[in-house]
């Protein structure tokens, strides 16, 4: 008996782990802004957004209620996520933060966690763009875009299921850059032409 209580004790400990994991997991898209604690103190200007909790789900109903079909099409779009994230600190003069603070956010992407997409360097003022995507299962999970020159930096972080599919469609409206997708012409239906 006490061998079966036992087994029962790790069973559940188990399932307990895995459970926490699988919670871990979703939350990891949430950058660590606190390690740019120290770009705040030195900066001119330092804007910060948070939009997550109850501001993202008010945004949510409002926008799938509207009667505006695009205003619903961005409530679809946005509807799996979690929080947007914005940092941006401006100096007054080039160079008046420590790079490695900035390094910090960048070692915290290079994990396998998330999938670099696109890195961008640019000799004038020393411009870094780095986008970083993160994926659980076939959906995208999160989003970071780190942008540092010699007096700004600039951080976006998406997390939660974010519909490309969606935002594909909005593309070209509401200020959006139109993205053109190439469509397998094979699957799509056609008719005889008479």
């Amino acid at each position: 008996m006490k061998a079966i209580v036992n087994l029962f004790t790790k069973v559940v400990f188990l399932i307990v782990l895995a459970l926490a994991a699988v919670s871990v997991s979703a939350q990891d898209a949430k950058l660590h802004f606190e390690r740019l604690n120290a770009l705040e103190a030195k900066a001119r200007d330092v804007v910060e957004v948070n939009v997550d909790g109850k501001l993202l789900d008010l945004a949510k109903r409002v926008t799938t209620k509207l009667n505006d079909k695009d205003a619903r099409t961005v409530g679809q779009a946005i509807s799996g996520l979690k929080g947007i994230y914005v940092r941006v600190y401006n100096f007054a003069e080039p160079n008046q933060y420590d790079m490695a603070d900035i390094d910090q956010i960048r070692a915290e992407l290079n994990n396998p966690s998330w999938q670099k997409v696109a890195n961008v360097r640019s000799k004038k003022n020393d411009q870094k763009v780095d986008i970083f995507t993160m994926f659980t299962g076939d959906q995208m999970s999160g989003a970071a875009v780190v942008i540092s020159d010699t007096k700004t930096v600039a951080l976006v972080n998406v997390v939660g299921v974010i519909d490309i599919d969606t935002l594909v469609e909005l593309s070209g409206r509401l200020n959006i850059p139109k993205v053109d997708i190439e469509r397998d012409t094979k699957t799509a239906s056609t008719k005889p032409v008479n």
